[in-house]
């Protein structure tokens, strides 16, 4: 099981800007609940867009809430291979890179 402790940068934003960090994590809470997808797939779903925005900390995040959502590391490696077509190779392994990191 990853380590679940949220990264200093965001704790110290949370800390700054407590009001701020709570609406996103309101608006987060809410898009979830709009629709019949379960927490896992959400997650997996957010991993992939991260991997394919190139954002290193929103990977580790989703990699880390995915598997405290029941996702198992196949799950999470399966999802980033399926977006070779897509987002190139390179980048698929950048996002690996990023999940050995939290996984």
């Amino acid at each position: 099981m990853p380590d679940t402790t949220p990264p200093k940068t965001y704790q110290i934003v949370k800390e700054r800007h407590p009001g701020f960090l709570a609406a996103v994590e309101e608006l987060a809470r809410k898009t979830r609940m709009e629709g019949p997808l379960d927490e896992k797939t959400a997650h997996l779903i957010q991993l992939a867009a991260a991997v394919a925005v190139r954002s290193e900390g929103a990977v580790h995040s989703h990699a880390k809430r995915a598997v405290a959502a029941g996702a198992h590391k196949d799950e999470i490696y399966h999802t980033l291979i399926l977006l070779t077509t897509t987002i190139g190779f390179p980048t698929v392994v950048a996002g690996i890179s990023w999940v050995n990191d939290v996984i």
